[in-house]
């Protein structure tokens, strides 16, 4: 049974009332069960205590926070249950060594440049002009393999970012067009969009990662920095491609989302309104727990589990030297 995910999209007083959460607001009173809880995403101003917080820490709860426009303020996890020293020895010896870290940061832009050359043959087999976009990208994996630094490895991740952002203007209407990925705040509608769901899918490996015995704070392509999670960054990338765009890309084409109509012309068309965020986290949730079946492990398993699973692959690669290959898109593995 998948673990459950709640999501908060109203203003709420949240506390404990014997075993249950305790929602309150003006108008209405409910409890909701914890039972295969696993994480709380707060997406209006909600009001908590500590006994609720210690409640979350027994429970293995992680709770994130987000601001009224749905950006991603910051995260509650609780205290670490699965701790390794032996492994966070190993964490650190890669990261301090730059031939490990180099591999791994590699292994993990190789892997971006595979599945943003799958998702973009996608579009090609559908008559749309991303050629030359496949092309420049195709480019980079020689350049990546010489490269000696962190620092280049991610100038060659940026250019793949850039070339698949660029390759929107031939497959999205051109109210969606990307002419250049402005993070914070976002500046137009498609900006908006890529920025809250990739904090989403950030968290949610957080998540993950927090049932592991691996330290989110110690990471190998992004740059360890105070105040967030970078292993989360790293493991997150890949996942972009189904947990991100696959999403958008289907709810502005299929779904047909209108600029004018859903979002706010006051804040430059950058916050998407409440009633198509709903829809929005629906469409989130249907495909974190989309099922299919694995190659390798002959069983069934979602896109959620298989943030853990590369989790687990990472491990691998430090404590017994294990080739480590990210998620791989076209054969979900």
């Amino acid at each position: 049974m998948e673990n459950k995910i709640l999501y908060i999209t109203q203003s709420w007083k949240l506390a404990r009332k014997d075993n249950t959460l305790f929602f309150e607001n003006e108008k209405i009173k409910k409890t909701i069960p914890i039972v295969n809880l696993e994480e709380i995403f707060c997406l209006w101003e909600v009001t908590i205590n500590s006994k609720l917080l210690s409640y979350l820490t027994e429970n293995k709860i992680s709770i994130h926070f987000f601001n009224y426009y749905g950006y991603y303020v910051w995260t509650y996890y609780p205290k670490e249950s699965y701790v390794s020293w032996k492994l966070l020895v190993k964490q650190v010896e890669y990261y301090q060594n730059i031939e490990k870290r180099l591999e791994i940061a590699k292994s993990i832009v190789r892997q971006i440049w595979k599945n943003a050359i799958y998702t973009l043959y996608h579009y090609k087999r559908h008559w749309k002009k991303v050629d030359r976009y496949i092309e420049n990208i195709r480019e980079n994996l020689l350049i990546l393999n010489n490269q000696k630094t962190i620092n280049q490895v991610l100038m060659i991740e940026g250019n793949i970012w850039w070339n698949f952002y660029d390759s929107f203007k031939e497959f999205l209407p051109k109210d969606f067009i990307l002419n250049k990925r402005v993070k914070h705040p976002p500046d137009n509608p498609i900006n908006a969009l890529i920025s809250f769901w990739n904090s989403i899918l950030y968290t949610h490996t957080l998540t993950k990662l927090y049932h592991t015995q691996l330290n989110p704070t110690i990471s190998y392509l992004h740059e360890p920095l105070e105040r967030r999670f970078s292993l989360a960054l790293d493991l997150a990338e890949n996942f972009k491609f189904p947990l991100t765009f696959q999403i958008i890309f289907k709810l502005i084409n299929k779904w047909s989302l209108k600029v004018e109509q859903h979002f706010d012309e006051n804040l430059n068309y950058a916050y998407l309104n409440e009633s198509w965020r709903k829809i929005f986290l629906k469409a989130w949730n249907e495909k974190i727990q989309e099922s299919f079946l694995h190659k390798k492990l002959k069983r069934k398993v979602s896109y959620s589990s298989l943030i853990k699973l590369d989790a687990y692959k990472l491990i691998k690669k430090l404590i017994e030297e294990q080739k480590f290959i990210p998620f791989d898109l076209e054969n979900k593995i």
